[in-house]
């Protein structure tokens, strides 16, 4: 008797599984690709801060703190496209920005602007991938870490 109620019925569970699977995988890749977006984000913060804590600490020791300071971000941050990263520093009010901001010594220069208790501010951006199935609809996501740490 059951098997004549339940007659009409074989293939719905298929039919609704077909419907429901697409959305359910572009939520799991939407999900995917921004926790992707995420973990760069905090590796970023992670490697700026810790920069900007070198560079701190450099006075009197380098004659390019900018390219100390990407260095350590590289280092840092090493499953980031060393490339794609933007850097601007802030070294006692005088602006800088790129990976290298050379001196002839360290009273002069970006290396002079070290100056202890002065604030080193650095400020790096990397852009965001949040593309799914080919679809991007973010297209100028940039993530920016910013770090100010007082000069030694």
């Amino acid at each position: 008797m059951s098997a004549l109620v339940r007659r009409g019925e074989d293939g719905s569970s298929l039919i609704e599984f077909a419907l429901c699977l697409p959305p359910l995988c572009l939520l799991m890749t939407g999900i995917f690709a921004f926790g992707i977006a995420i973990g760069n984000y905090v590796m970023l913060t992670n490697a700026t801060s810790s920069a900007a804590m070198d560079l701190a600490i450099s006075r009197g020791n380098t004659l390019d703190p900018c390219a100390l300071a990407s260095a350590a971000v590289a280092a840092a941050a090493p499953t980031l496209t060393s490339s794609s990263l933007t850097f601007a520093y802030t070294l006692n009010g005088t602006a800088y920005s790129g990976t290298s901001c050379s001196s002839s010594s360290t009273t002069t220069g970006a290396a002079g602007n070290l100056v202890q208790g002065q604030a080193a501010t650095l400020t790096v951006t990397y852009p965001c991938n949040l593309t799914v199935y080919r679809a991007n609809n973010f297209s100028n996501c940039v993530l920016t870490a910013k770090a100010s740490e007082m000069v030694q």
